[in-house]
């Protein structure tokens, strides 16, 4: 009898660790919102939220206007009813940094950086900072000022805000998903020690400058050649960084190319890149009345869309890829997922509720 039990507890525990280590997979939300638009959206299926942006000022982290404190303020009030949720300020964006490279190469705007860091943070009672500095040392947003020192400097950077902000708050950074980014931007090895996780932007890996179709935020790499989250966590877990560091990303939009010819359902055309669709208008945007048609590379786990009346092409994320994502976390025993933008989610029966389904299923 007694060694009837120990074969239930051997076989329990194991059951118990993977429901518990999957409860604590971040699930992370950039937001772009006011303080009216969150109370929209149910921030208890949500690990963290990222107040996006704040930008530099005379060298310091500055929040824009009174409309961004009553956001930054709101979103810290949602404590109150989850406790566990941590809300984090983020400095730049794409074309959000343009001081970056040249505050950052000097070791005293540095220390007065990190300074107005954790003041802010005392301030606002938020919980850390998100770095999203498109890029360090490679061309990010055109005609901003990047350097080679930029890589030194960054780390530079981020050894003074961990001695700034301690171990209470968390310290993370958005990093581009493709290969040029991970190979020059980031000393890794030096860099991960100290963070508490790096948020993959495995999106945009076909941008809007890119004259050629293809999947935007796609998990695998269909050819040989093709940017893929999968490829860039590859790439670091061979650096030898924790898996529970990483943070993969999924994108709550499409990108949308015109003029793409009606070869392949428009994948991997020439075209020309124009605004894009959010999640919460795919079902009024992408329907079979206006000309669209459904597709799924199942070697990518990505969809596309092609409308051959309008001869137009979209790639995205959806409910199926969000899936794939989320499933990956798991098998991968990465850190979590993260996505760009909460206020592009559908109200009810968004992403953000099939991310925890599948996190609460397994």
């Amino acid at each position: 009898m007694k060694s009837l039990k120990l074969l239930f507890l051997a076989i329990l525990i194991p059951v118990f660790a993977l429901g518990q280590n999957n409860k604590k997979i971040a699930v992370i939300a950039y937001y772009m919102g006011d303080d009216k638009q969150i109370n929209e959206f149910d921030s208890s299926k949500l690990t963290h939220i990222i107040f996006s942006f704040c930008h530099l000022k005379e060298g310091k982290l500055s929040v824009d206007s009174a409309k961004d404190s009553l956001t930054i303020k709101k979103l810290v009030s949602l404590k109150g009813k989850n406790p566990d949720l941590k809300i984090m300020l983020s400095l730049g964006g794409w074309g959000g940094c343009e001081p970056c490279s040249a505050v950052f190469a000097s070791a005293e705007k540095r220390a007065i950086f990190a300074k107005s860091v954790k003041d802010i943070n005392t301030y606002f009672k938020t919980d850390g900072l998100d770095l999203d500095w498109e890029y360090p040392a490679i061309e990010g947003y055109p005609g901003h000022l990047y350097q080679k020192a930029d890589r030194e400097n960054f780390t530079a950077l981020v050894v003074l805000l961990r001695k700034e902000l301690g171990t209470k708050n968390e310290l993370s950074f958005a990093a581009g998903g493709f290969q040029k980014y991970l190979d020059e931007a980031i000393e890794w090895k030096k860099v991960m020690p100290l963070v508490d996780r790096v948020n993959i932007m495995s999106y945009d890996l076909v941008n809007g400058f890119s004259k050629v179709t293809g999947h935007h935020t796609p998990l695998f790499s269909a050819n040989a050649a093709d940017e893929s989250t999968n490829r860039a966590v590859e790439y670091l877990l061979k650096l030898g960084i924790p898996s529970s560091k990483l943070v993969i990303g999924a994108a709550f939009y499409t990108r949308v190319w015109k003029e793409v010819a009606n070869v392949n359902n428009g994948l991997y055309q020439s075209g020309e890149a124009e605004n894009g669709i959010d999640f919460k208008d795919f079902e009024t945007a992408f329907t079979k009345e206006k000309g669209w048609n459904y597709y799924w590379d199942d070697k990518a786990k990505a969809p596309y869309w092609y409308n051959e009346k309008e001869k137009l092409f979209a790639t995205g994320d959806d409910i199926a890829s969000v899936k794939e994502k989320t499933n990956y976390v798991i098998q991968k025993k990465l850190g979590g997922i993260m996505f760009w933008e909460l206020t592009l989610d559908k109200k009810q029966n968004g992403l953000v509720d099939v991310i925890n389904e599948i996190k609460n299923s397994k």
